[in-house]
């Protein structure tokens, strides 16, 4: 692999708790990521978050799930440039280009490697409300270990699956082939 990454946020609240569909108003509280040139997965935390920005700036690639939508917009909250502009893989979107819908993770990735998510995020923000941050980054990394075994399986197969409502499992065709494109990237400043 290259110098991709992939990723995971969790967050502090909940749409409900901010009553609006504005990402603006969300608060990050780990930002788990997976660095292929080095093989670490880390856990960030807000106060973290400089040190972790030079990294994502110089990657060839970030993976995520539903990182357009939800994980990047809120990501933005907290950095001076637009990570939407990064070279980035959203392997929901890639699913939702090709089926004409969206599916959960957990659901694509225990049809395609046998394995899903260990919780959900609503239990993270609660661990998060309690105090209790090593349950949070641990959930965190875990979800970024299924993204990571979903994107591999796919980008070395050229397929993932899911099982349909009769019990089916369906193969969804998808191209995860790094494909290199100059792209002007705001980048953090060094003071």
């Amino acid at each position: 692999m290259n110098n991709e990454v992939v990723f995971d946020i969790e967050t502090q609240n909940t749409f409900d708790d901010i009553n609006s569909r504005d990402r603006s108003q969300f608060k990050i509280s780990v930002i788990g990521v997976y660095f292929y040139e080095n093989d670490e997965y880390r856990a960030f935390e807000e106060h973290e978050f400089s040190e972790l920005w030079p990294r994502l700036e110089r990657a060839d690639r970030l993976i995520g799930y539903n990182s357009k939508g939800f994980d990047l917009p809120i990501m933005n909250n907290y950095y001076p440039g637009d990570f939407l502009t990064f070279p980035n893989l959203d392997i929901l979107e890639e699913i939702h280009k090709t089926l004409g819908f969206r599916l959960k993770l957990d659901h694509v990735a225990l049809a395609t490697v046998g394995h899903g998510k260990t919780g959900h995020g609503l239990q993270a923000i609660e661990w998060w409300k309690k105090g209790e941050k090593e349950k949070v980054k641990q959930y965190c990394l875990d979800d970024v270990r299924v993204t990571k075994a979903v994107y591999e399986y796919g980008l070395k197969y050229g397929a993932l699956a899911y099982e349909d409502r009769a019990g089916a499992r369906k193969a969804i065709p998808v191209d995860f082939k790094l494909k290199k494109v100059d792209s002007a990237i705001n980048l953090t400043m060094p003071f």
